[in-house]
Protein backbone atom coordinates (compact mmCIF):
# COMPACT_ATOMS: atom_id res chain seq x y z
CA UNK A 1 0.00 0.00 0.00
CA UNK A 2 1.39 3.35 -0.76
CA UNK A 3 2.75 5.13 2.33
CA UNK A 4 0.48 8.41 1.53
CA UNK A 5 -3.04 6.11 1.10
CA UNK A 6 -3.03 5.86 5.29
CA UNK A 7 -2.20 9.15 6.35
CA UNK A 8 -5.28 10.48 7.59
CA UNK A 9 -4.74 7.62 10.68
CA UNK A 10 -0.59 8.93 11.31
CA UNK A 11 0.04 10.44 14.71
CA UNK A 12 1.45 13.15 15.63
CA UNK A 13 4.45 11.02 17.56
CA UNK A 14 4.20 8.74 14.24
CA UNK A 15 4.84 11.99 12.38
CA UNK A 16 7.50 13.15 14.19
CA UNK A 17 9.57 9.86 13.85
CA UNK A 18 9.06 10.07 9.78
CA UNK A 19 10.21 13.55 9.79
CA UNK A 20 13.25 12.72 11.87
CA UNK A 21 13.71 9.53 9.77
CA UNK A 22 13.40 11.03 6.68
CA UNK A 23 16.00 14.21 7.74
CA UNK A 24 18.24 11.24 8.40
CA UNK A 25 18.13 10.29 4.57
CA UNK A 26 18.81 14.11 3.81
CA UNK A 27 22.20 14.22 6.12
CA UNK A 28 23.06 11.11 4.00
CA UNK A 29 22.60 12.83 0.43
CA UNK A 30 23.70 16.23 1.40
CA UNK A 31 26.21 15.75 4.13
CA UNK A 32 27.87 19.04 3.56
CA UNK A 33 24.96 22.03 2.75
CA UNK A 34 26.20 25.36 2.38
CA UNK A 35 24.53 28.98 1.68
CA UNK A 36 24.53 29.25 -1.90
CA UNK A 37 25.17 32.81 -1.75
CA UNK A 38 28.99 34.34 -1.99
CA UNK A 39 29.96 36.50 0.76
CA UNK A 40 32.96 37.00 3.02
CA UNK A 41 31.64 39.36 5.97
CA UNK A 42 28.12 39.74 7.70
CA UNK A 43 27.63 42.84 5.69
CA UNK A 44 28.27 40.95 2.32
CA UNK A 45 25.69 37.96 3.24
CA UNK A 46 22.77 40.29 4.37
CA UNK A 47 23.42 42.67 0.87
CA UNK A 48 23.32 39.73 -1.16
CA UNK A 49 20.09 37.71 0.92
CA UNK A 50 18.34 41.19 0.00
CA UNK A 51 19.17 41.34 -3.52
CA UNK A 52 18.14 37.75 -3.98
CA UNK A 53 14.18 38.19 -3.58
CA UNK A 54 12.36 37.40 -6.71
CA UNK A 55 15.59 35.71 -8.33
CA UNK A 56 18.33 33.07 -7.86
CA UNK A 57 21.21 33.02 -5.24
CA UNK A 58 23.55 32.35 -8.89
CA UNK A 59 22.32 35.37 -10.77
CA UNK A 60 23.14 37.59 -7.28
CA UNK A 61 26.95 35.81 -7.37
CA UNK A 62 27.46 37.55 -10.78
CA UNK A 63 26.70 40.96 -9.73
CA UNK A 64 27.93 40.98 -6.25
CA UNK A 65 31.85 41.02 -7.15
CA UNK A 66 31.36 44.56 -8.09
CA UNK A 67 29.13 46.05 -5.77
CA UNK A 68 31.47 44.37 -3.07
CA UNK A 69 34.41 46.13 -4.88
CA UNK A 70 33.65 49.28 -5.31
CA UNK A 71 31.22 49.38 -1.74
CA UNK A 72 33.14 47.08 0.76
CA UNK A 73 31.14 48.73 3.55
CA UNK A 74 28.24 49.64 5.09
CA UNK A 75 29.57 53.78 5.10
CA UNK A 76 30.52 53.67 1.08
CA UNK A 77 27.34 51.59 0.29
CA UNK A 78 24.78 54.63 2.13
CA UNK A 79 26.91 56.49 0.26
CA UNK A 80 26.69 55.57 -3.08
CA UNK A 81 24.75 57.44 -5.85
CA UNK A 82 21.61 55.47 -6.83
CA UNK A 83 21.71 55.60 -10.60
CA UNK A 84 25.44 53.60 -9.70
CA UNK A 85 23.86 50.78 -7.62
CA UNK A 86 20.98 50.42 -10.62
CA UNK A 87 23.83 49.80 -13.44
CA UNK A 88 25.32 47.43 -11.22
CA UNK A 89 22.21 45.07 -9.94
CA UNK A 90 20.33 46.02 -12.82
CA UNK A 91 20.80 42.13 -14.02
CA UNK A 92 18.34 40.74 -10.95
CA UNK A 93 14.87 42.54 -12.03
CA UNK A 94 13.19 45.04 -9.59
CA UNK A 95 16.80 47.25 -8.87
CA UNK A 96 14.91 49.86 -8.18
CA UNK A 97 13.41 48.93 -5.23
CA UNK A 98 16.45 46.57 -4.24
CA UNK A 99 18.40 49.60 -4.66
CA UNK A 100 16.70 51.74 -2.35
CA UNK A 101 16.59 48.73 0.12
CA UNK A 102 20.32 48.29 0.15
CA UNK A 103 21.25 51.85 0.61
CA UNK A 104 18.96 52.88 3.16
CA UNK A 105 19.86 49.11 5.20
CA UNK A 106 23.64 49.91 5.16
CA UNK A 107 22.72 53.44 6.09
CA UNK A 108 21.48 52.42 8.85
CA UNK A 109 24.12 49.94 9.96
CA UNK A 110 26.45 52.58 9.34
CA UNK A 111 24.49 54.95 11.21
CA UNK A 112 22.76 53.03 14.18
CA UNK A 113 24.83 50.01 14.54
CA UNK A 114 28.19 51.89 13.51
CA UNK A 115 28.81 49.57 10.35
CA UNK A 116 28.07 46.55 12.49
CA UNK A 117 25.55 44.34 11.32
CA UNK A 118 23.62 43.48 14.48
CA UNK A 119 23.09 39.60 15.47
CA UNK A 120 19.68 39.87 17.48
CA UNK A 121 16.33 38.95 15.00
CA UNK A 122 14.52 42.23 16.58
CA UNK A 123 17.18 44.44 15.01
CA UNK A 124 18.00 42.67 12.35
CA UNK A 125 14.33 43.29 11.28
CA UNK A 126 14.07 46.77 11.98
CA UNK A 127 16.63 47.44 8.82
CA UNK A 128 15.16 48.10 5.71
CA UNK A 129 14.40 45.57 3.02
CA UNK A 130 15.31 42.55 6.31
CA UNK A 131 12.29 40.42 6.94
CA UNK A 132 12.45 37.08 9.29
CA UNK A 133 13.94 34.88 5.91
CA UNK A 134 16.28 37.33 5.40
CA UNK A 135 17.11 37.86 9.10
CA UNK A 136 17.57 34.16 9.52
CA UNK A 137 19.87 33.62 6.74
CA UNK A 138 22.09 36.11 7.97
CA UNK A 139 22.20 34.45 11.77
CA UNK A 140 22.70 31.22 11.02
CA UNK A 141 25.26 31.90 8.43
CA UNK A 142 26.87 34.89 9.43
CA UNK A 143 26.91 34.75 13.22
CA UNK A 144 26.32 30.45 13.70
CA UNK A 145 22.94 31.08 15.77
CA UNK A 146 20.63 29.25 15.08
CA UNK A 147 18.03 30.37 12.16
CA UNK A 148 15.31 28.53 10.29
CA UNK A 149 14.86 30.74 6.77
CA UNK A 150 11.83 29.74 5.17
CA UNK A 151 11.49 30.06 1.36
CA UNK A 152 9.15 28.80 -1.57
CA UNK A 153 10.96 25.63 -1.55
CA UNK A 154 11.03 25.18 2.30
CA UNK A 155 7.14 26.00 1.88
CA UNK A 156 7.01 23.59 -0.65
CA UNK A 157 8.99 20.29 0.73
CA UNK A 158 7.68 20.65 4.26
CA UNK A 159 4.02 20.73 2.36
CA UNK A 160 4.53 17.92 0.31
CA UNK A 161 6.34 15.58 3.12
CA UNK A 162 3.56 16.99 5.54
CA UNK A 163 6.05 17.69 7.87
CA UNK A 164 3.46 20.41 9.36
CA UNK A 165 -0.37 20.44 10.12
CA UNK A 166 -1.34 23.33 7.92
CA UNK A 167 -0.19 21.35 4.45
CA UNK A 168 -3.39 21.61 2.55
CA UNK A 169 -3.31 26.05 2.82
CA UNK A 170 -2.69 27.31 -0.45
CA UNK A 171 -1.37 30.24 1.99
CA UNK A 172 0.48 29.04 4.42
CA UNK A 173 2.49 31.29 7.01
CA UNK A 174 6.38 31.39 7.09
CA UNK A 175 6.29 32.07 10.71
CA UNK A 176 4.19 29.29 11.71
CA UNK A 177 5.66 26.97 9.69
CA UNK A 178 9.10 28.44 10.96
CA UNK A 179 7.88 27.65 14.31
CA UNK A 180 6.04 24.22 13.99
CA UNK A 181 9.27 22.75 12.45
CA UNK A 182 11.96 24.25 14.50
CA UNK A 183 9.64 23.03 17.23
CA UNK A 184 11.03 19.46 16.31
CA UNK A 185 14.28 19.57 15.68
CA UNK A 186 17.27 20.83 17.89
CA UNK A 187 18.84 24.33 17.12
CA UNK A 188 22.00 23.16 16.48
CA UNK A 189 20.15 21.72 13.40
CA UNK A 190 17.90 24.36 12.18
CA UNK A 191 19.87 26.27 9.76
CA UNK A 192 21.62 23.21 7.63
CA UNK A 193 18.01 21.71 8.23
CA UNK A 194 17.17 24.94 5.90
CA UNK A 195 19.85 24.41 3.40
CA UNK A 196 18.74 20.65 2.67
CA UNK A 197 15.53 21.22 2.47
CA UNK A 198 16.07 24.09 -0.42
CA UNK A 199 18.59 21.79 -2.26
CA UNK A 200 16.41 19.15 -1.99
CA UNK A 201 13.75 21.47 -3.69
CA UNK A 202 16.01 22.42 -5.97
CA UNK A 203 17.57 19.43 -6.98
CA UNK A 204 14.09 16.59 -6.77
CA UNK A 205 11.34 18.05 -5.39
CA UNK A 206 10.44 20.73 -8.15
CA UNK A 207 7.56 23.28 -7.72
CA UNK A 208 6.08 21.82 -11.20
CA UNK A 209 7.09 18.28 -11.58
CA UNK A 210 8.95 16.75 -8.86
CA UNK A 211 11.22 13.76 -9.54
CA UNK A 212 9.80 11.08 -7.19
CA UNK A 213 11.34 8.46 -8.86
CA UNK A 214 14.39 9.78 -8.04
CA UNK A 215 13.97 11.13 -4.64
CA UNK A 216 15.50 9.17 -1.75
CA UNK A 217 12.17 10.06 0.60
CA UNK A 218 10.07 8.12 -2.02
CA UNK A 219 9.20 5.20 0.54
CA UNK A 220 7.85 7.43 2.86
CA UNK A 221 6.66 10.85 1.01
CA UNK A 222 3.17 10.91 1.48
CA UNK A 223 2.79 12.97 -1.76
CA UNK A 224 5.42 10.77 -3.88
CA UNK A 225 4.09 9.97 -7.25
CA UNK A 226 0.74 12.05 -6.83
CA UNK A 227 1.78 15.23 -8.38
CA UNK A 228 2.55 16.19 -11.91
Amino acid sequence: MPYHADMASESKRHRLQRMHDEYRILCEEIPAPACALHFTNPFELLTATILSAQTTDKRVNTVTPALFSRYPGPAQLAAARVEDVEDIIRPLGFYHAKTRNIIAMAHDVHERFGDTVPHTMDELTSLPGVGRKTANVVLGNAFDIPGFPVDTHVIRVTGRLRWRTDWRSTHPDPVHIEREITACFPPEEWTDLSHRLILHGRATCHARKPDCAACPLNATCPSAGTIG
